[in-house]
Parts: structure tokens; sequence; C-alpha cells
């Protein structure tokens, strides 16, 4: 039988836990830091390559990433042959570019994953990674562009996505560190010095 001066201390430490566990200084934050197992959350997804093979997103991290959501058949299309000198001139500092295609604004993306292949192949030569068609908005977004976009787990460059290469840059940390807009030009000075900081920091 627990003595009434022992049973005071059990209640007190129980008291002090419940306390405790209420902090918000002590609750998980909303933010990209990454998890125990190094991995952080921006890269805590597998998605489906062009060829049909899953890929865990966790075998970037240490790199700094481009993310761009893209499609064949529209105005900004072109923008693949800058982004392919993009990942020619950083590729061996460490740097990737990670392709998402998407049907979701003005149907500019019709074709099926090996169509989508042949035409960024054939027609700009592109070389790095590019994955098989998604929602990135949306009912049927998928997992990655969900946690891109949302408030509660990419605050500050959360929004919705407005059309066609929209560009999220993640550091080596797995962190987002920035977000670009669908017109923004791959080899502007804004997205390539961006790219040269991030690249610059040990991983």
């Amino acid at each position: 039988m627990i003595s009434t001066p022992g049973y005071l201390f059990i209640v007190l430490i129980l008291a002090f836990s419940a306390w405790a566990s209420a902090d918000p200084t002590t609750q998980p934050t909303t933010q990209p830091v990454a998890y125990g197992d190094g991995v952080a959350p921006a890269l805590r997804f597998t998605m489906k390559s062009l060829d049909g093979k899953d890929i865990n997103l966790a075998q970037y991290q240490g790199k700094v990433i481009l993310m761009v959501n893209t499609a064949s058949k529209c105005g900004n299309t072109p923008q693949y042959k800058p982004l392919e000198a993009l990942y020619n001139k950083y590729a061996d500092q460490g740097f990737v570019i990670l392709g998402f295609p998407s049907n979701d604004f003005g149907h500019q993306e019709p074709g099926t994953d090996t169509e989508i292949s042949e035409f960024c192949t054939k027609n700009y030569g592109v070389t790095f990674d590019m994955f098989s068609k998604v929602d990135v908005k949306g009912d049927n977004i998928c997992d990655l562009y969900s946690f891109l976009t949302s408030p509660d787990t990419d605050k500050p460059f959360a929004g919705t996505i407005t059309w066609n290469f929209e560009k999220f840059l993640i550091g080596r940390d797995g962190n987002v560190v920035a977000r670009f807009k669908p017109k923004t030009q791959p080899d502007s000075p804004e997205v390539m010095g961006a790219i040269e900081a991030e690249l610059s920091k040990k991983s």
C-alpha cells in the first residue's frame, strides 16, 4: 500500500507531466524541420516515375532540389530548355530538378506518361528526373503538393498552385526555402542566385 507522502509525490509528478505536455513550446511544430530519421517532411513521399517505378523522395536528401509542375502544351513549356541547362550547370554540385506533369491547368498535359517522356526527350532533351502525372491542386491533389501548398505544413510558401511551371526550391536540409511564379524563368538571376546560395551550404 502506498503511503500518503508517496501518493502525493506520484500525484505531483503526474500533474507536472500533464502541464509540460500542454505547454505549446513542447508541441510538434508545423514548420518543415527534419524528423528523427534525418528525412525532412518535404521528402517523406513516394512518387511514381514516368517509367512506372516507385521513387522515395528521401533519396534526394542532402541535395538542392527544384520541384516544378510541368505541362507539354503550355506557353511556359519552353522553360524545359533552361531547366535542362540549369540542371546540367549545377548537377555535379548536388543539384536536381524533379518535374511533376499535371493536367490541372487548361488540360495542357493530356498525354500518357509514355507520351510525356517522349515529348520531353525529343523536343527538349530532358535528362532530369520526371514523374508520373499528378494533380497539384483541387480535391485530388497528391500528398506531395498538398504538403507544399498547405499553410499547416509549409506556412512560409503556402498557397494554391496558380499555373504550370511553378517552382519550389528545397535546400540541402530538405526544407522549402523559396517559391517562384510560373512566369519566372529558370535561368533568371532570382532563381540562379537562390540555387547557388543553397549549393554553398553544407548538407
